[in-house]
């Protein structure tokens, strides 16, 4: 079977799950359009919005497609062969992941939009919420640590590849080129928040104004390359330090003047990327070259059960998604229904994202120059070869490419700031402005020391300090997945909603647990160092305190809590 088929009959089904399964979905929750939602219950223009579900889709889906759909099926196809990814991808988006983030968004609106670990405060013991919320404000924080890093880098970074499909043609990109169009686009998002809260143009006219604006921003950036570089620092260092310093002032400016218009253009950035990318992808046609199977255990000892569903999280299931549908998006849900479209449809979405990655290594021969290179430069040099063969010149469809992966990342850093100051003034009470200001410090004083402190790896090299424990990331996130369906799974035992709904959300939950517990414990047994083995210790103790505390209420006849 040809690759172009292979991803034309995921799309079909992608199709047919948001309209069969995501309405049955949709008709489980009893969504109702006349049920006031907290966007309008607390409406106050900076962070409870009522917002259109087009435009909130747009938000919402730059929001949850971090690194992850694209770094995720790229390191498990080069480990384990693309099929298995391929398949936990299709499968485990539409079951599991679509799933997990239309529940999270329904369940927090229906709830006040509070946070996840909101919803487990509900039905659990103070206990229990605390030590859910703190776990969730330090993957939080390891988010913005590593994602801070990894634009950092791409911003500074220089790439002389060969394109695939292209008779050998190679191209030069400049981080600093990147650097710049970023730049240019987050100015583009703060003019046009202005412009739609001041002048309130047609949403059509909006798009085609600053739509092509983003097109331009591409090819001017290159042209203007901004270099930020500390002289004998490592060399992202001061990027690292800018781009924290943007989080903080954009993560508690109004949703209206950066994190909307941000989002919708990143949103209508990343359509066209997926669009572009297939379009091109279908006129290529490029023959399956990667091998379809590698083997039961990677290069480095990992076997496939359970590490390739720890591996691919966003773009199959991702406990991070849950967090959007429960921080920025639920405060912003304008009707309950509009739940099914954004939530569910988002994430069959980010589904085609993690398709397209896998694609750009499917055809690629394991002998390549490309097929060593990184994540961020096989998903950039791949779009910009299936963008070349619909005439887009090389030059500028890889920088196209290469700042596609920059904004996936980008957009998301100033939510989880944002979101870090959600849980900080939920768990504190203190929800004035100055207890928000004082919750974004907070939660980003640890990634500002982080960002400049470095480790000597196995090989003697030096790298970001995070990376000691960053091989327990795939199992924080999934651990983070599964605990959400938990809190779910409760509040929909408790609430006596039906037998089909407690199970879809009730087998996926039993599938991640068992998933990230198995390869908690297989980490602890094959740490390289003490301090990865105590993390995964405790996260193992947490998975298993709040699988028991779960129970435990399920089996107690305390009456059931009410939703706030």
């Amino acid at each position: 079977m040809s690759l172009t088929l292979l991803l034309a009959i995921c799309l079909v089904a992608f199709a047919v799950a948001h309209f069969v399964y995501g309405r049955l979905l949709a008709r489980w929750f009893q969504l109702d359009a006349n049920t006031t939602t907290p966007a309008h219950v607390h409406r106050d223009g900076e962070d409870f919005e009522p917002t259109a579900k087009f435009y909130l889709l747009s938000q919402h889906f730059s929001a949850i497609s971090a690194a992850g759909p694209i770094v995720g099926p790229i390191a498990a196809a080069t480990a384990f062969g693309w099929q298995p990814a391929f398949w936990w991808i299709v499968l485990g988006c539409i079951f599991i992941g679509a799933m997990h983030d239309f529940a999270a968004l329904v369940g927090s609106v229906r709830h006040g939009a509070c946070s996840i670990a909101g919803i487990v405060r509900s039905y659990l013991n103070p206990r229990s919420y605390a030590a859910f919320i703190l776990y969730i404000w330090l993957a939080l924080v390891l988010v913005i640590v590593a994602f801070t890093d990894v634009t950092a880098n791409a911003f500074v970074a220089a790439l002389d590849v060969a394109v695939p499909g292209t008779d050998g043609a190679r191209t030069q990109i400049d981080g600093a080129g990147v650097a710049s169009s970023s730049m240019l686009y987050l100015g583009l998002s703060l003019l046009m928040g202005i412009v739609v809260k001041w002048l309130r143009p047609p949403l059509w006219l909006v798009t085609a104004v600053f739509v092509p604006a983003v097109g331009a921003a591409i090819w001017l950036g290159p042209m203007l390359p901004l270099s930020f570089v500390a002289p004998g620092a490592i060399p992202s260092l001061y990027w690292a330090w800018a781009i924290l310093a943007y989080c903080a002032v954009a993560s508690v400016l109004p949703v209206w003047l950066l994190l909307q218009p941000r989002g919708y253009l990143g949103g209508f950035f990343l359509y066209l990327t997926l669009g572009g990318g297939l379009l091109g992808l279908f006129f290529a046609d490029p023959a399956i070259e990667w091998p379809a199977f590698r083997g039961f255990t990677s290069a480095n000892g990992q076997s496939l059960v359970p590490f390739l569903f720890i591996m691919i999280a966003c773009g199959a299931c991702s406990g991070f998604h849950g967090l959007v549908c429960s921080g920025t998006t639920s405060k912003q849900i304008d009707k309950e229904p509009d739940a099914h479209l954004v939530g569910y449809g988002g994430m069959l979405l980010e589904g085609v994202v993690a398709l397209l990655a896998l694609a750009c290594v499917m055809q690629l021969g394991t002998g390549g120059e490309l097929a060593k290179a990184g994540p961020d430069k096989i998903f950039g040099v791949g779009i910009g070869s299936f963008l070349h063969h619909l005439g887009v010149p090389i030059g500028f469809a890889v920088t196209f490419g290469m700042l596609a992966f920059a904004t996936f990342v980008y957009d998301t850093l100033d939510v989880a700031t944002r979101l870090a100051r959600y849980l900080f003034t939920e768990f504190t009470g203190w929800k004035t402005r100055t207890g928000g200001i004082v919750g974004t410090m907070l939660s980003l004083a640890l990634p500002a020391w982080f960002v400049a402190q470095t480790v000597t790896n196995g090989k003697g090299e030096q790298v970001a300090a995070y990376h000691a424990v960053w091989p327990l990331f795939g199992s924080i996130n999934q651990l983070l997945a599964g605990l959400t369906l938990v809190g779910l799974s409760l509040w929909l035992a408790k609430t006596k909603h039906g037998l089909g709904l407690r199970l879809a959300v009730g087998l996926p939950m039993l599938f991640m647990m068992g998933m990230t517990a198995s390869a908690l414990v297989l980490q602890i047994g094959s740490a390289a160092n003490g301090t990865l083995r105590a993390v995964a210790i405790v996260l193992l103790a947490l998975a298993v305190w709040i699988a028991a505390e779960a129970a435990g209420s399920l089996w107690s006849r305390r009456p059931r809590a009410q939703p706030a």
